[in-house]
């Protein structure tokens, strides 16, 4: 058992901390919001993630994971620091890395204060550019810390999925300057039977970069495909089945649809673009599939043109405002740039969300509507635009697509039963699909 200190409580943060917790360790978590510490520490999580609540109401009701907003209190027992702040993206595409070196120094400040004796390892665990990690030892130094390593523990969690994929990993990363700090962290994660992979800093850095973007020309080559199959008439699922038997391909991120967003894959992706772009290379094959990815979500507007005409007063059914199922998360989502171009056509917007409705009202105001349900958003509608693959959305019945002004429906996820529109007389197109 160690004692962990985790900074930072968003996404990565708070599951890190909470499966840390579940894995016997102890942990304290860093967060200056006054709110979200107080939620940790009643049990409730400040995120929606499935599977959380549980765990962290057990892990708080016993003291296995504690939040303050003072480092030198959350640290003073700590083995380790894990940093878990955010690094979002300026308008060039540059990492703002302003949080990280805040968090260093503050580490660096509550590493001189305590009385512990010992070696601390400070684990990077935001995604950051090569070269980051090791760059912190000055400031964490010039705070007065000593006796302290520096690792690179890139993290893989998938929101909607994030604690299976914390406890159930494809693999586990840890990049170090010194072997024995590598050990140290590898330590931790010694109840988790699967692949650990010791590399240096900058390896490690590179792995989660490398990763994201691959996914990314992945989906945007998926994409492009469903656009090409529609020229000629051919189903793109059907093509994608065909090629995922070939293992050197795989079926996995192969669907159609508006577009990926999230707190990751374009982020990251630009970010990578951008540091190599300093570095004098361009990287043609990622930047056509960020150019491709950023037209995507208007196919929506373009399909729904094509069945309506005009688009401008006819009222839009949104189903799905935030960027995947099973999150809140509508950061770069393609419904949200559907839901804007669909304003800027003059069409009057009626979106449903099961979770990111309050975080949509937050940037999208008044602009559009937003119903209670399903089926309040489909009543009256022109034509329904299916954006997230929320499961409900696959169980609704045909009674309320029915209950439309016209039954038009289009679709950018691959969830709905298109048997069941076909025969209740749907005027239905979808991203990849042959239209009826």
């Amino acid at each position: 058992m160690a004692s962990i200190c985790v900074i930072g409580t968003g996404y990565v943060g708070l599951v890190s901390a909470v499966c840390f917790a579940s894995l016997s360790h102890m942990v304290s978590c860093v967060d200056l919001d006054e709110r979200k510490v107080r939620r940790i520490n009643s049990g409730k999580p400040t995120i929606y993630e499935p599977g959380i609540e549980k765990p962290l109401a057990w892990a708080a009701r016993k003291r296995r994971l504690v939040a303050s907003t003072d480092y030198s209190d959350a640290m003073r027992d700590a083995d380790f620091s894990f940093i878990c702040v955010g690094t979002p993206s300026r308008e060039d595409g540059s990492t703002d890395l302003s949080y990280v070196h805040k968090c260093a120094s503050s580490i660096g400040w509550a590493l001189a204060k305590r009385k512990k004796p010992g070696r601390h390892v400070v684990v990077m665990k935001s995604t950051v550019p090569p070269g980051t990690t090791e760059s912190l030892e000055p400031a964490i130094r010039r705070e007065g810390a000593k006796d302290f390593g520096l690792c690179m523990n890139p993290e893989f969690l998938r929101e909607g999925n994030a604690m299976h994929d914390f406890m159930k990993p494809d693999r586990i990363v840890v990049g170090a300057a010194k072997q024995r700090d590598a050990d140290a962290v590898a330590k931790l994660y010694s109840r988790i039977n699967k692949p650990l992979l010791k590399t240096d800093l900058r390896t490690a850095e590179m792995i989660k970069y490398a990763s994201n973007a691959f996914l990314a020309t992945k989906i945007s080559f998926a994409n492009e495909l469903a656009n090409m199959c529609e020229k000629f008439g051919v189903d793109v699922y059907g093509v994608a089945d065909g090629m995922g038997h070939d293992r050197r391909i795989g079926r996995g991120f192969l669907n159609a649809g508006a577009g990926f967003g999230g707190s990751c894959l374009k982020k990251d992706s630009g970010s990578l673009l951008h540091e190599t772009r300093l570095r004098g290379f361009d990287a043609k094959i990622l930047r056509a599939a960020m150019d491709t990815n950023d037209k995507q979500p208007y196919r929506m507007v373009e399909l729904l043109r094509s069945l309506l005409g005009s688009l401008a007063g006819k009222r839009i059914a949104l189903l799905g405002l935030a960027f995947k199922d099973n999150t809140d998360d509508i950061r770069d989502s393609a419904a949200i740039r559907v839901a804007k171009a669909l304003v800027q056509e003059g069409a009057a917007v009626v979106a449903y969300d099961p979770q990111a409705t309050a975080n949509a009202k937050r940037e999208l105001g008044g602009t559009i509507a937003y119903a209670p349900s399903a089926a309040k958003a489909l009543r009256g509608a022109d034509a329904c635009a299916l954006c997230t693959e929320w499961p409900i959305f696959a169980k609704i019945p045909i009674s309320s697509f029915r209950k439309m002004k016209h039954f038009v429906v289009v679709e950018g996820r691959d969830i709905l039963d298109k048997a069941a529109l076909r025969k209740a007389g749907a005027k239905y197109s979808g991203i990849g699909r042959r239209g009826f």
